[in-house]
C-alpha cells in the first residue's frame, strides 16, 4: 500500500516530488478476496493480517494480527484512482520487485507497466528477497540505490 500512496503523492503533488521509489508496490488486487470486501464487511469484522513475507531465515515483520474488513474494502478505490492518473506522474520513477512476492501478485505490475512510460522508470529485480525486501536479504541493494537514486534527482 506504500507504494500506491507514494505514486498518489507524485500524481496529486507533481514538482514538488522529485522521483519517486517503490518497493513491491501494491496497485491491483492479487485476490478475489478484495472483490468480495464491500459484501463481505457487512458479516465479518476483520481477517487475519498479512506480515513477514521475508526469505531471510529468522526475518521478522511487526505487522498486524487481524486486518479490519472495512479499511481493505477501501483499497480497491484507492488502487482504481491511483492507476487511472498513473499517466499524470512525470518525475522518474525506481522499482525495486521481487521476483517471489507471496503478498503483491502480477496484476500490479501490470498496472504499473500499463500507466508509465518505459523511459520514466527503471524496475531492479530482487531475486533473494520476498515481500518485505527492505528486512530480507536485498535490503542492502534497496538502501545504496534508494540513496544513489535520492542523490542523482535531488536538486
Amino acid at each position: 500500500m506504500g507504494g500506491c500512496l507514494a505514486l498518489r503523492v507524485a500524481e496529486t503533488r507533481g514538482e514538488a516530488v522529485r522521483g519517486v521509489v517503490l518497493v513491491n508496490p501494491s496497485l491491483a488486487p492479487d485476490t478475489r478476496l478484495f472483490l468480495i470486501a464491500p459484501v463481505l464487511k457487512h458479516v465479518l469484522r476483520t481477517l487475519p493480517g498479512i506480515a513477514s513475507d521475508i526469505k531471510k531465515p529468522g526475518g521478522h515483520e511487526i505487522g498486524y494480527d487481524r486486518v479490519p474488513v472495512r479499511a481493505a474494502a477501501t483499497l480497491p478505490k484507492l488502487w482504481n484512482e491511483t492507476v487511472r492518473h498513473l499517466g499524470e506522474v512525470t518525475q522518474p520513477v525506481l522499482v525495486y520487485r521481487s521476483t517471489t512476492d507471496h503478498v503483491v501478485g502480477p496484476a500490479s505490475m501490470r498496472a504499473r507497466l500499463a500507466g508509465l512510460p518505459d523511459g520514466q522508470v527503471t524496475v531492479r529485480e530482487l531475486a533473494d528477497s520476498y515481500h518485505v525486501a527492505t528486512l530480507d536479504n536485498d535490503a542492502e541493494a534497496i538502501f545504496e540505490g534508494s540513496l544513489k537514486f535520492i542523490q542523482d534527482h535531488s536538486g
